[in-house]
């Protein structure tokens, strides 16, 4: 069976097996709802905030690299651990079975259960937020502390945005904006098959990738983040796994069967860092 084949049959699946109470509006109005009347709160008890706003600098560039951290280590790991396992089993069996980089777009907000995360990772995230920012509020002020907040809340919201413009139909906006446009690609990219479990673990900004050498491009940090669609600066090496894994249907729930020859090109790409 050809992945379009095996990937049409698994949406199919997928779909019939939504809860027939699941509504993917409601599911973002509450998640959105919830995240933005959080940092009005925080904003609103501001007092002179000054060079707090400082801090958005850090926690921001700690963020990206949780966000690969997680993206690579839990995702893509398979953890015998009830919440981590329950991760992987979503994204890896479900989420990459059901978008490759040849099919990478929903049709309506039914799918929506696919794209966004649980309204429970909002709730995670407040709660990691709360404790983050009261210890910034104790080592700085009240301030930090909020700052710490609105930044981790913010950057959750960010994902989830950028997440849902890579999985839409192709429009003008997407095309064009910077930073998303950039992401749309280095994200589609992300779902080949071949390469899905080692490259392209950033979903914002792929600060993160060029660092840790798990991007699928030979660019700089600017060329990263202001690449678009382009696809001139790909990896030579990594074409023939990627152009392979567009067709050809070996792959499992678990990811690709790639041959010994494939995995180090995969593990020299990695070493090379760029």
């Amino acid at each position: 069976m050809k992945i379009q084949e095996r990937q049409m049959k698994f949406r199919e699946e997928y779909k019939a097996n939504i809860s027939p109470y699941y509504n993917g509006i409601v599911h973002i109005t509450v998640m959105y709802a919830a995240g933005i009347a959080a940092i009005w709160y925080c904003v609103s008890q501001l007092q002179n905030a000054r060079w707090e706003w400082l801090l958005v600098i850090p926690v921001f560039l700690l963020g990206n690299l949780f966000e690969w951290f997680m993206h690579t280590y839990v995702m893509h790991k398979r953890i015998n651990v009830f919440g981590l396992r329950a991760i992987y089993q979503r994204h890896t069996r479900e989420h990459h079975q059901y978008f490759t980089d040849q099919l990478a777009t929903i049709d309506g907000p039914r799918e929506f259960r696919i794209v966004f995360f649980p309204w429970r990772l909002l709730l995670i995230l407040g709660v990691a937020g709360t404790v983050f920012g009261y210890i910034a509020s104790l080592i700085f002020n009240p301030n930090a502390g909020y700052i710490v907040f609105i930044t981790m809340v913010g950057m959750y919201l960010n994902y989830e945005t950028f997440h849902y413009c890579c999985h839409v139909h192709e429009n003008w906006f997407v095309r064009n904006m910077p930073f998303i446009n950039t992401i749309r690609r280095h994200h589609t990219a992300h779902h080949n098959m071949g390469i899905m479990m080692k490259y392209n673990m950033n979903l914002t900004f792929p600060i993160a990738d060029w660092l840790m050498g798990t991007s699928d491009l030979r660019r700089g940090l600017l060329g990263h983040l202001f690449n678009g669609y382009s696809d001139k600066h790909i990896k030579e090496e990594l074409k023939p796994i990627i152009s392979r894994f567009r067709d050809e249907a070996s792959v499992t729930l678990d990811g690709p069967v790639l041959t010994p020859d494939e995995e180090a090109t995969l593990a020299k790409a990695l070493a090379a860092r760029g």
